[in-house]
């Protein structure tokens, strides 16, 4: 996949899944360190208690480290989604935002632990959070990162910047 991250921005933000939901990735940094996601809520992303539906807040953290991973690492590594799970803290209402990062020491030790064809299970936590910066909900991801085989690596850049 060679998707610049402005592309990928728009793609996401037209795919039925988030659009549908009032999921909107508000910024993709050109070297995929940085996602922002936001979701408002609105009549069809409510639960019967007039909070945001659980499945939509944790949909709107589902991609993304995954998205990153594969930007920052580049085709010459395996990018999955493991495992995750959802901590609901308080009832999220109004406009909900996650923001995913990831800083040069957490790829220096990806990196570092797949260089030899071994597998790495990082493990990632995001807050979504209200309007007024309190956790909504906590969302933990497992991801499975290896490097590929030498004779199935391809050697081209990471995502398009």
């Amino acid at each position: 996949m060679t998707l610049s991250p402005r592309l990928l921005r728009v793609i996401f933000n037209l795919w039925p899944p988030f659009f549908g939901t009032g999921i909107h990735v508000r910024r993709i940094s050109g070297d995929w360190r940085e996602i922002d996601v936001e979701a408002r809520l609105r009549w069809y992303n409510r639960n019967i208690v007039g909070s945001h539906f659980g499945g939509n807040l944790f949909a709107m953290t589902d991609p993304f480290y995954m998205t990153m991973l594969m930007g920052v690492l580049g085709s010459g590594y395996v990018v999955w989604d493991k495992a995750a799970n959802i901590d609901f803290v308080r009832p999220g209402r109004g406009t909900v935002t996650a923001r995913f990062r990831l800083d040069e020491s957490q790829i220096a030790a990806l990196r570092a632990a797949t260089e030899n064809g071994d597998k790495a299970l990082p493990e990632y936590v995001v807050e979504i959070t209200d309007a007024a910066g309190e956790v909504v909900a906590r969302v933990h991801k497992t991801l499975y990162v290896r490097r590929k085989s030498s004779g199935a690596r391809e050697r081209s850049a990471p995502l398009a910047a």
